[in-house]
């Protein structure tokens, strides 16, 4: 369960997107126009302690997934992964991160995957009472309830062509950056799949390698 608080943040989500983007091999700058935000889903973190939601966003044509983790301390050998810091006006200071470099992140997508999970719910705190707020992306994992997820030990992530490989001990998992509307993927690959607004068909988000 996620927790969205009535909150002001700066600089915005969208803000360091934006910044984060066109210093991407992968990012392809279309024209003056700023990227669009299509909608987002997260995941949650057992702990309670650290904030995962990935950004679809829409530029030149091309839809890109950008996996954030939003943390309230710095995470150690990250820094080359950090988009910057935000205020949010509940919570304090948050240091966001490419999430491919967060092991909270790679236990997440892991066990989506694996286990046939779906974004997480989402309840906006306002006035002490928790309202359900739909999420604007649906995702889901290819796998089964109850099936064995091993522990991760990732490794830093590599990305080549658009797409960010990490190896994580006894699994490997592939990221797309730059999103290929038009498949969801063999249908029995161990995959996370995505559906949003204007987008009914199942596109391929995530995948898993097993040895």
């Amino acid at each position: 369960m996620a927790i969205i608080h009535r909150a002001t943040l700066s600089p915005s989500k969208l803000e360091l997107i934006e910044k984060y983007l066109p210093a991407q091999t992968w990012f392809i700058k279309d024209g003056s126009a700023p990227p669009e935000l299509l909608g987002a889903y997260r995941f949650d973190d057992p702990d309670g302690e650290v904030g995962l939601e990935t950004h679809l966003v829409s530029h030149g044509g091309k839809v890109y997934q950008v996996p954030l983790s939003y943390r309230g301390s710095e995470l150690s050998g990250a820094e080359g992964s950090l988009l910057g810091t935000m205020e949010h006006s509940v919570l304090g200071k948050r240091w966001v991160y490419d999430a491919c470099a967060d092991p909270v992140y790679v236990a997440a997508l892991a066990t989506a995957i694996l286990t046939g999970q779906r974004e997480a719910e989402q309840f906006v705190d306002g006035d002490g009472a928790l309202q359900p707020r739909a999420s604007s992306v649906k995702v889901k994992g290819s796998g089964a309830p109850g099936s064995e997820v091993p522990s991760v030990t990732p490794a830093a992530a590599v990305t080549e062509d658009s797409i960010t490989r990490i190896d994580a001990g006894k699994l490997t998992l592939l990221v797309k950056r730059v999103l290929d509307l038009g498949t969801p993927g063999p249908e029995d690959s161990d995959a996370l799949r995505g559906t949003w607004a204007g987008q009914e068909a199942p596109v391929l988000l995530a995948s898993l390698l097993r040895p």
